[in-house]
């Protein structure tokens, strides 16, 4: 009596495997999409020149940003250039108790463009008041300084170069993470949420499939 096999899974089991392989491909191609706009991002950044004054009166610190252990804020400016146009710039990290001296006169920078300035988590609503904030978007800082600004902000890559008078010591730190930081992460988490798809694929077919006896 040969034996056979029966395949009757219930309606529970396919509505589970569905919902387990729905997910896993869902998942995993959002992770992968986040992959790609990270890896596109790095690639589009192409190094800009700039000069033009740096507005001391409207420095900006961001808070809560430690470097190596040390807490210290990231240090943002505005520069006024020649055209009369105004570019936020983010101009590095500095520790707490050495902050920089602000350079006067014309300067050239190099940078590259990025969507706004860093976020952390904040709890609640910050209290809009004073120079030093957690967090502040691009809309908040016009608002706050009163200035019209383009819509993007320069993340500093080079020292100053400073054409008159000279130029004081700059202290600020620059390695500031790569636009396709954590992009091969965000692959290996797609990888894995692929691979919760096939499983609940290959579980709902080991489960459902019975071996059965038939008369010949």
């Amino acid at each position: 009596m040969p034996a056979g096999y029966s395949f009757r899974p219930r309606a529970w089991a396919v509505a589970l495997a569905a919902a387990g392989c729905a997910a896993g491909i869902g998942l995993g191609n959002w992770q992968t999409e986040r992959a790609a706009g990270k890896r596109a991002a790095a690639a589009a950044q192409a190094p800009l020149t700039l000069r033009g004054e740096l507005l001391a009166q409207h420095t900006l610190y961001l808070q809560n940003r430690p470097h190596r252990g040390k807490p210290g804020y990231y240090v943002v400016q505005p520069l006024r250039q020649a055209d009369g146009r105004f570019v936020l710039v983010l101009r590095g990290w500095s520790a707490v108790n050495a902050l920089p001296p602000m350079p006067r006169g014309d300067v050239i920078l190099e940078g590259v463009r990025r969507q706004g300035l860093p976020r952390i988590y904040q709890a609640g609503d910050e209290p809009a008041a004073g120079n030093v904030r957690q967090n502040m978007t691009l809309g908040e800082y016009a608002a706050w300084s009163g200035l019209s600004l383009e819509p993007y902000v320069i993340e500093q890559h080079s020292g100053l170069v400073v054409t008159q008078p000279p130029a004081p010591p700059d202290s600020l730190a620059r390695d500031w993470p790569r636009a396709d930081a954590g992009a091969d992460r965000n692959e290996s988490y797609a990888l894995q949420w692929y691979s919760l798809a096939a499983l609940s694929l290959i579980l709902f077919f080991v489960l459902n499939l019975k071996i059965g006896k038939r008369e010949s």
